[in-house]
């Protein structure tokens, strides 16, 4: 999902061709570094051209494929506490509007399936989706009702680890994803998460607690703070390994510029310096009991079920306000107005505001991006979707992946990562994610100043 222009790639040929990687010393480190700073360099420009938003024309959602699968994701945008560095569409919990706001989500799952969509996977994300628990269930009865749903994942915060809370998400949810980002409590103190959302200690025995109540319990946690330290890191991964837990997804710190000014007065000012030193850290630290199922997520028994719904469905449909979707190719976005949505949802309308028509090329990209970030490339399956050989049609990803040693395996069958590559993959991701705040800018230009301002904290 990268920028084609000839001087893209004749700038990322040149690095490639002319930087003597052995001029280093401690090789692998300083590789990987370079590496990342070349990205870090080069992603942020390339990605963002691909994201340049047009106006939807159409009132309702392209219609399915026949024989293909997709993936349900629904946005719930309401939180009782806005975080720092989050750039995500949410504004403040409010009982009615959030009650309201789920009548409407479940009128545009009806419209959904009315368009002849189905689904096997449903991930409910925000936001914190658990604000409102009865509305939770009552939406997922629905989905099941109206789809083939076989697992639910939904996210939820340290202090909605409740029994009455759970054992009615029991059987209801298959994944449960807490968000804890560490256990350190001066840094939960800078994302003012410590007196909301409890003491490192405090969750620790909350998560020890609820271990077993679901197939999958992960935690999701951040690294490379501004004052993270490498003991933080290891004192992080001992609390995981002593929690019970069955998955754990570690997310670098991802910076966009809406959140500049909080982040830096919360938390401090973000760099990468230390980003690789801590991926080793958790990499080495984890591996005695789980093992890697993305370039971020750890499973301890390999049955944990991948965190990002986009890695497992390359298409997929996003309801709610604030959600994308990638369909044929298109990438759409939906409004950030909870006004609007509700105006929508009430017409019958598609509630897609903006909308990017990938290349053939910018789709490989994408493919290559995410199979990769999954763990592998199915060579085969790349030539019968693009009529070309991965070779062909991403020579320069290839070589970069080659020239800084971040392939595994790779033969006309397939490609996997070494760990280096891995790493090479969190860097993309990041900056892909951190990219996507230019299409969140671009739907926020809709919204009213009261909303833009709460939306961002204001």
């Amino acid at each position: 999902m990268f920028d084609n222009r000839n001087s893209s790639v004749k700038f990322w040929v040149f690095l490639i061709v002319r930087i003597d990687y052995n001029f280093f010393p401690m090789k692998q480190i300083k590789g990987a570094l370079l590496s990342e700073r070349l990205l870090s360099l080069v992603l942020p420009g390339v990605i963002g051209h691909s994201l340049d938003l047009k106006v939807v024309d159409q009132l309702h959602i392209p219609e399915p494929k026949p024989g293909r699968q997709y993936m349900l994701y629904l946005h719930v945008p309401f939180c009782e506490r806005l975080c720092p560095y989050c750039s995500f569409n949410r504004f403040i919990f409010q009982q009615k509007r959030t009650a309201d706001y789920y009548q409407n989500l479940r009128q545009e799952m009806r419209m959904i399936s009315d368009a002849g969509y189905d689904f096997s996977s449903l991930y409910l994300g925000g936001g914190t989706p658990t604000v409102m628990v009865d509305e939770v269930c009552e939406t997922i009865d629905l989905a099941r009702r109206l789809f083939h749903i076989q697992d639910v994942s939904c996210e939820t915060n340290p202090d909605h680890l409740k029994p009455d809370l759970l054992e009615k998400l029991q059987g209801r949810v298959q994944r449960l994803s807490v968000g804890m980002q560490s256990f350190d409590d001066s840094l939960l103190k800078q994302m003012n998460r410590l007196d909301k959302y409890g003491s490192g200690e405090e969750n620790l025995a909350r998560l020890q607690r609820i271990a077993g109540m679901f197939p999958t319990l992960n935690v999701d946690m951040i690294f490379n703070f501004p004052r993270q330290t490498a003991d933080m890191v290891k004192r992080d991964i001992e609390t995981i390994l002593a929690s019970g837990v069955n998955q754990v997804t570690f997310y670098p710190l991802m910076t966009a510029p809406s959140v500049t000014r909080s982040l830096s007065s919360s938390i401090g000012q973000v760099t990468h310096n230390q980003e690789h030193l801590f991926y080793h850290l958790i990499d080495e630290g984890l591996r005695p009991q789980f093992h890697p199922v993305s370039a971020w997520c750890y499973a301890r028994d390999g049955e944990g079920m991948i965190d990002e719904y986009i890695v497992d469905h390359e298409e997929y449909v996003g309801l709610g306000s604030g959600s994308f979707s990638y369909l044929n190719g298109n990438l759409y976005v939906n409004t950030f107005s909870l006004k609007e949505y509700a105006q929508r949802i009430a017409s019958g309308r598609f509630s897609a505001l903006k909308y990017r028509q990938f290349s053939s090329r910018e789709r490989m990209r994408y493919r290559f991006l995410m199979d990769l970030f999954g763990g592998e490339l199915d060579k085969t399956r790349f030539r019968e979707s693009f009529g070309i050989p991965i070779e062909l049609g991403l020579p320069v990803e290839m070589a970069f992946m080659f020239f800084f040693n971040g392939f595994a395996i790779n033969n006309h069958e397939k490609i996997t990562l070494s760990p280096k590559g891995r790493y090479l993959l969190v860097v993309m991701m990041r900056e892909f994610f951190s990219s996507m705040d230019k299409v969140r800018e671009q739907a926020r230009m809709a919204l009213e100043p009261a909303e833009i301002a709460e939306l961002l904290g204001g």
